[in-house]
Order: structure tokens, then C-alpha cells, then sequence
């Protein structure tokens, strides 16, 4: 008798559940960053290490997620969204999970540490930064409420509002990191030429982990839209 398949199991009983858990676990690795930069602070690259550990475990568990997602989402859904709409959603949260992990790795990989003047501002950023992808946990996880009241309704202003809040913290995630540019910018003559170039890496990745997270949002707009 050939044993059931979780996944396919799950698919059954929600399309979008198995979305939500990619959601989840890709967030789960944004969540780790502020732990790894004050680690990275401090010259810990034994924590460092085991919070990148963490951060590689999650993203590559986001991708078996994307992976099953892709086969198993049925292609005869009686779905108000197309199921193609569903697929690029997830394309977009992986973003997350990658970024999330790219950050920490060139991190880890060169012992980065900031200058101490910039430390405050590059941890409040990167604690912006991951409150900005909890939101976009947050709007998600609505996803299945949506689709049992047919994109429609009540629960279609809540997630809008959702997404309004993450917009918001997405452009304070714009204004922290200009603001980092710009202190690095005041004092980047003193610092290795090669050191400057990846602090402003770093920052660059930092943004687009916040922009991902919003991009998230705003599919999920779209899909609300139709």
C-alpha cells in the first residue's frame, strides 16, 4: 500500500497553507540578523556562525518549500487568483530567505565589522529591517482568510491596512539607510578602500532585504486586486 504524502496531504486540505510556511520560514531567517550583527559587533564569530547556521538552515528549508509549492499547487484550482499569481508570490518571499542569508554569509566570510561610530545605526537599520519582513509575515498570513471570503469584503480593508503598515516601515528602512550611507560617507577616507566597498554592500543588501519584504506586500495587493 504506498504511504501517503505529507505535502500532498496538506495541499488538500489548503492551497494556500503551504504558502503561508514559506512565508514563515523565510521570515525566520530576516529574524536572525539582528542577532548576527550584534555578534558580528562584539567579534563573536563563534555565535556568528551558529545564528548563519541558523540562517542557511531556514533558507535552504524555504526552498524544499518553494520547490514542493511549485509541483504540488494543484493546476485545477476554483481559485479567485490565477495559480500563476500565486507562484510569482512565492518567487518574491524566497527573495527573503536568499537576501537574508547573503547578507550574513559575506558577513561571516570577511569577519566584517563595522566601524563602532556606525554600529548603532547599522543595528537599528537591520532591526528595521526585520520588523519590515514580520509585517510581511503578517499580511500573508491573512492569505487564507482571503480566499475563503473571496478576495472580498471586510477582511480586504484589514489587509490593505496591512500592507499601508508595511509600506511605512519599508520607507523608514529607506530613511535609516540613507542615513547610514551618509554617516559611512563622512568618514569612509579613514577606513581600506576594499572595507568601504563592502559596508556599502552590506547596506545595499540590507535595503533590498526591506525592499523584498515589501514586494511581498504589493503582489499580494495585486492579487487582492483582481
Amino acid at each position: 500500500m504506498p504511504g501517503s504524502n505529507p505535502l500532498s496531504d496538506l495541499f488538500g486540505r489548503s492551497p494556500i497553507r503551504p504558502i503561508q510556511q514559506h512565508m514563515q520560514v523565510a521570515n525566520d531567517a530576516a529574524q536572525q540578523l539582528p542577532a548576527f550583527m550584534q555578534a558580528a559587533r562584539g567579534g563573536d564569530w563563534d555565535e556568528a556562525q551558529a545564528i548563519f547556521v541558523r540562517i542557511s538552515d531556514a533558507e535552504s528549508e524555504g526552498d524544499k518549500l518553494k520547490r514542493s509549492v511549485r509541483r504540488h499547487l494543484p493546476k485545477s484550482l476554483f481559485l479567485p487568483v490565477p495559480r500563476s499569481d500565486l507562484l510569482e508570490l512565492v518567487t518574491i518571499q524566497d527573495h527573503v530567505a536568499n537576501i537574508a542569508k547573503d547578507v550574513a554569509g559575506l558577513m561571516l566570510g570577511r569577519q566584517m565589522q563595522f566601524p563602532e561610530p556606525l554600529q548603532p545605526h547599522l543595528i537599528e537599520f537591520t532591526e528595521g529591517v526585520a520588523a519590515t519582513c514580520t509585517q510581511a509575515l503578517v499580511a500573508i498570513s491573512e492569505l487564507d482568510e482571503l480566499l475563503e471570503v473571496g478576495f472580498s469584503g471586510r477582511e480586504v480593508k484589514h489587509v490593505e491596512g496591512l500592507i499601508q503598515e508595511l509600506d511605512k516601515l519599508e520607507g523608514r528602512t529607506d530613511e535609516q539607510s540613507q542615513a547610514l550611507r551618509a554617516s559611512l560617507f563622512s568618514i569612509e577616507r579613514e577606513l581600506h578602500a576594499v572595507d568601504v566597498m563592502f559596508y556599502y554592500k552590506i547596506i545595499e543588501l540590507l535595503a533590498a532585504l526591506a525592499d523584498a519584504a515589501e514586494r511581498v506586500g504589493h503582489r499580494l495587493q495585486i492579487l487582492i486586486a483582481k
